[in-house]
């Protein structure tokens, strides 16, 4: 039993560690990828995606596709990410890279690998996001999102939280708390895709160009996008 127990210790914690490893333009090209699949996957799953109100309302949208949660007594969470916000000409800015971080304590034990999507609803959230460095559940206010085609009109989602949180575990919905996460700027990632270092609000407000391997991330934003669009024709059809 205590040789399992290490062995667990040991692979939650290397498991958390990679998160911090190095990235070079490969690996940042390939979370371009998972982030892709990761928006199809959530935003368009039966019965348990976003809903269009949500992705009409979001200032800007933030992918984790995957993002490691271990626990052994103390839990962690660490994971990489990609972020673009609404330009003010409906465009979607080019993509800022960021880490998320993060601990809780329990009994607990396990490692899960879990898909992220965080929608920034209002202009503090984004500003946040902009920021090298802010605390979700500190400085910025975050719950679980609703689901489902259309937000139910009995929900609160409209109030005062800056981002809605969406995941994935093993396939189905998961709820999560982010609460005493870390979101920071991700240099490493940044100037593997752009070779050279961008602030966030250099990459979120449209001064940097969109590099060629993030088209296909921001096509699919446009996708859910337009999805709500479509959405909208057909009720007033």
């Amino acid at each position: 039993m205590k040789a399992k127990i290490a062995l667990l210790l040991l692979f939650s914690t290397a498991a958390l560690g990679s998160a911090r490893a190095d990235q070079t333009k490969t690996d940042v090209e390939d979370r371009l990828q998972s982030s892709t699949a990761t928006i199809q996957q959530i935003i368009d799953a039966p019965d348990k995606g976003i809903p269009d109100e949500v992705l009409k309302g979001a200032k800007c949208i933030a992918v984790v596709p995957s993002m490691i949660k271990g626990a052994f007594i103390v839990g962690g969470k660490h994971g990489r990410g990609v972020s673009t916000c609404r330009l003010p000409d409906g465009r979607w800015s080019a993509p800022a890279f960021f880490t998320i971080s993060g601990g809780s304590w329990g009994l607990q034990a396990g490692v899960e690998d879990i898909q992220l999507i965080m929608m920034v609803m209002n202009d503090d959230g984004m500003r946040h996001l902009l920021q090298d460095k802010f605390q979700v559940g500190g400085t910025a206010s975050a719950a679980a999102g609703p689901v489902g085609r259309h937000a139910s009109a009995g929900t609160d989602w409209k109030a005062s939280t800056e981002i809605l949180t969406y995941s994935r575990a093993h396939g189905l919905f998961a709820g999560i708390d982010l609460s005493g996460s870390w979101i920071e700027h991700d240099k490493d990632s940044n100037v593997a895709m752009y070779g050279k270092e961008y602030t966030n609000t250099q990459l979120l407000t449209g001064k940097v160009p969109v590099p060629e391997p993030a088209r296909a991330f921001l096509a699919e934003v446009r996708k859910a996008e337009n999805r709500n669009l479509q959405s909208q024709a057909d009720t007033h059809r």
